[in-house]
């Protein structure tokens, strides 16, 4: 059986595991790795199909989003992108092009490229085909280690309590898709794993 505090722990230190080797990323591999990741995420029926896609804009050495996002945009689907809300919940506004971002500061976070257009309330996201989830990690068992803040736990219970199903997708790199995440009762187990090299489908 789990043990929920020894469970924390672990998702802890691989948390800080994977963002030690991300710290060591350059700027060219962060490049190299976000061409690829657009190139094979474009390929999935998943993305490809969709009438809107909700996504995020990655920041630092995160995989690379922002050639997905503007592909995405000049194929006409509707690309919803998340504003952080103070207790850390998910408001979501279109994403209209590189000139529609803004940096936005939140108190003791990192500063994050935030849509700046209407706000659209944090259930818009019901409104997604694909949900692209961040994530420091995946499992063999589609197990998503997210960095812990919450926020896309609550865009999944929310997904959940109006019984839709949209295709749940996390980009990765190559070493971050793990033999085992510690998982937690409430964790829904993703669909797909993008990385440069493979795509890894869950039942």
């Amino acid at each position: 059986m789990d043990q929920p505090g020894l469970d924390k722990a672990n998702k802890r230190t691989l948390r800080g595991e994977i963002l030690a080797v991300r710290r060591g990323l350059t700027p060219g591999d962060t490049q190299k790795a976000a061409a690829a990741l657009s190139e094979r995420a474009l390929e999935l029926p998943e993305l490809s199909h969709a009438r809107t896609v909700a996504a995020y804009v990655s920041v630092g050495t995160e995989p690379g989003t922002r050639a997905l996002l503007d592909t995405l945009h000049a194929r006409g689907t509707r690309v919803l992108l998340p504003v952080l809300l103070p207790d850390n919940d998910l408001d979501w506004a279109a994403y209209d092009g590189p000139d529609s971002l803004a940096p936005v500061q939140h108190a003791g976070k990192m500063a994050l490229l935030e849509p700046s257009g209407q706000r659209l309330g944090p259930d818009a996201v019901l409104e997604a085909d694909a949900v692209l989830l961040p994530g420091l990690a995946v499992d063999a068992r589609g197990t998503r280690l997210g960095r812990g803040g919450g926020s896309y736990d609550r865009v999944l219970a929310r997904l959940g309590r109006a019984a839709l199903s949209p295709a749940l997708v996390v980009l990765l790199y190559d070493s971050e898709v793990v033999a085992h995440v510690p998982g937690e009762a409430h964790d829904l187990p993703v669909h797909a794993v993008v990385t440069p090299s493979a795509v890894h489908r869950f039942p």
